[in-house]
């Protein structure tokens, strides 16, 4: 997880579905929505912002339950965010425009580029979720472990809570551990396959990935540039789950060149 920026002084608030949402906007021109991944805010996507600042009108938002923003009032899926995206989208009256999604941010942009076709003229994803893991050995031996920390914590008194602390440590992800509140809201995310969305995308579509991304791996890319009807893959050797910061000068003159093409 790359280090915080200071919180930039040109940050705003609007109210979405109830949420104090925190947003900005940099830049004039055609806009473009950029969206963080899954324990990021504003601040962490201020590269891709500023790198596209001179040609675009640029959006970031802090979505719920990151950055600033309330978490949601109940555990969202894919399909909550995108409606809290196009609710955001029509309170501050951005017309269509390019999405450019990170990781977690890169399954609301799947889903919304398929079924809302007319917001999204082109869509941007860097190192994105939404193709579900294969659940192999040791997917279930994590579910195995989960279980039998329920089953000690439900019998075994104070050890037993420990004893399940312990395994939970043992199987969870680093993002699971991490979310607290939003661990219901994490697992219908990470439990969502977006693969049947894909051929739904009419938009012109480029994928950015690392080559050494561990979190969402290239094999995800390849899969996604042969379902999605108009892709192309650029990949950054050397880089990681956070290409995006890895090579930022090398993503702003891609990014340029591809959404200037589709002025």
């Amino acid at each position: 997880m790359p280090v915080e920026l200071r919180s930039p002084p040109d940050v705003r608030t609007i109210a979405v579905q109830g949420l104090r949402t925190r947003y900005l906007r940099r830049g004039e021109g055609a806009p473009v929505v950029v969206l963080h991944g899954w324990g990021a805010s504003i601040e962490t996507v201020l590269s891709i912002v500023d790198g596209l600042r001179a040609h675009r009108a640029v959006y970031a938002l802090d979505l719920p339950g990151f950055g600033e923003t309330p978490p949601p009032p109940q555990p969202w899926g894919v399909a909550e965010y995108q409606r809290f995206l196009a609710a955001f989208l029509d309170a501050l009256h951005i017309p269509p425009a390019a999405l450019v999604a990170h990781s977690n941010g890169g399954r609301v942009a799947i889903r919304m580029a398929a079924t809302e076709p007319a917001r999204v003229h082109q869509l941007v994803l860097i190192d994105s979720a939404g193709i579900r893991a294969p659940r192999g050995p040791r997917y279930y031996s994590r579910v195995a472990m989960a279980k039998t920390g329920k089953h000690a914590a439900r019998l075994g008194g104070a050890p037993g809570r420990r004893l399940q602390r312990r395994l939970q440590r043992r199987a969870a992800s680093s993002d699971y551990a991490s979310a607290g509140a939003l661990r219901p809201t994490f697992v219908r995310l990470v439990n969502e396959d977006l693969r049947r969305f894909l051929p739904a995308i009419r938009a012109p579509t480029l994928l950015v990935w690392g080559s050494n991304d561990t979190d969402t791996p290239l094999s995800d890319a390849r899969l996604m540039e042969r379902l999605i009807p108009d892709a192309g893959l650029v990949v950054f050797e050397g880089a990681g789950h956070y290409s995006y910061l890895d090579q930022p000068q090398r993503l702003a003159t891609i990014l340029t060149h591809f959404l200037g093409a589709g002025r």
